[in-house]
């Protein structure tokens, strides 16, 4: 028998999140509109009163402007996007996410991944997992396309994470 305990909490939420959200369009675009758009207006705008006006304090003033703006807001519009995230849960929803959580492959019951989490105790078919992926501090179990079991690395308690991530592979190809 295959188990494993661990602790999941707002920054394993938050990082997982981020990380779907990182390859989305919306935030490609925020990010060049934010470190190369609005900076290179601002720099135009800076070398206008260069060249017009011939005011270097000016110009500087607002080069300096388009330069901060480009290291900051895109630091900005994320940390905006983690604080609206946690906020879209309510309390009891976090209450039944975070804490730990143990997952089990039995051999008695050799169809269902065993999660026993704040939320209940769930059978989860092998069928109907998608897959086993490996981050760098995580391991995700995904259970559709944009939903995952998120395993952080560092706060396992219990088990071998890499022989349970390995058998869970195993089961859902088997099972796929």
């Amino acid at each position: 028998m295959f188990e494993i305990e661990y602790e999941f909490d707002e920054q394993d939420l938050i990082h997982f999140n981020a990380a779907r959200y990182m390859k989305t369009e919306e935030y490609k675009s925020d990010m060049r509109k934010n470190r190369l758009i609005v900076p290179s207006v601002v720099l135009l705008i800076g070398a206008f009163y260069y060249f017009y006006y011939k005011d270097l304090n000016t110009s500087a003033y607002i080069a300096l402007i388009g330069v901060l703006w480009s290291l900051f807001m895109p630091r900005t519009i994320m940390s905006r996007w983690q604080h609206k995230l946690i906020n879209s849960y309510s309390a009891k929803e976090k209450s039944l996410m975070f804490g730990t959580y143990n997952l089990k492959i039995d051999p008695s019951n050799p169809n269902y991944l065993i999660e026993k989490s704040p939320s209940g105790k769930h059978n989860m078919a092998w069928s109907d997992l998608v897959r086993v992926e490996y981050g760098k501090r995580y391991v995700y179990i995904y259970i559709d396309l944009s939903t995952a079991l998120v395993i952080p690395v560092d706060k396992v308690s219990k088990g071998n994470l890499e022989q349970f991530a390995e058998q869970a592979e195993k089961m859902i190809d088997r099972f796929a």
